[in-house]
């Protein structure tokens, strides 16, 4: 897992074969986004803020599920 920089997210884990994007918040909460593509992922990375990406691309655009 890359580091995060982040204020709101703890880790953040993309795997390509499945576009399966895994986050854990500060909350401790784990969630997995399914169909996220490899560009989005590397686009959250790059961005400023990834909670401010996170709200405006991630967060109801793609299905999700907790984790345990």
């Amino acid at each position: 897992m890359p580091p995060v920089d982040s204020s709101a997210i703890l880790t953040i884990d993309h795997d390509a074969a499945t576009a399966q994007l895994v986050i854990r918040f500060v909350s401790g909460r784990r969630y997995a986004y399914a169909g996220v593509p490899a560009e989005v992922y590397a686009a959250m990375l790059a961005a400023p803020s990834m909670g401010v990406f996170f709200n405006a691309h991630i967060r109801g655009v793609y299905p999700f599920t907790a984790v345990d």
